[in-house]
């Protein structure tokens, strides 16, 4: 309801300042920006396999990154302003980083890796409390 009052406020607010018919071209620009990334999306998609072959991200934001990726073509083709801006916001990694970033909720439970632990000894401690006399 809010970012619904949020759209209409910034929409009215550009849509009068730069006219009714920049803003119907706006419109159609997005939408055909928006198309027109989805359709390059294997581009993309091979950018980010690249960054995961190369150890720069892990597999849980290269999901997270396509996934801005695509909610933010939708957003492009989506008419209204505002949506227009956070769709193209999404579209660029240092934005979309930033939010995986920040928002990364780490798992309790991590799975074993044996290399990791090489060279890990385990060591049992045996205390003698009793007193001998």
């Amino acid at each position: 309801m809010i970012y619904l009052f949020f759209e209409v406020l910034v929409s009215v607010n550009i849509s009068s300042a730069i006219g009714g018919l920049a803003t119907f071209f706006e419109i159609i620009f997005s939408a055909f920006l928006g198309f027109a990334i989805l359709a390059n999306f294997r581009t993309t998609l091979r950018e980010n396999l690249m960054a995961v072959s190369y150890s720069t991200i892990d597999l849980n934001e290269l999901q997270r990154l396509n996934l801005f990726t695509i909610v933010g073509a939708i957003l492009l083709i989506v008419p209204g302003f505002l949506t227009d801006i956070i769709g193209i916001l999404l579209q660029f990694s240092v934005f979309t980083s930033m939010l995986v970033n920040r928002y990364d909720v780490k798992s309790k439970y991590k799975k074993y890796n044996k290399e990791k632990d090489s060279d890990v000894i385990d060591v049992e401690i045996i205390s003698d409390n009793s007193h001998t006399k």
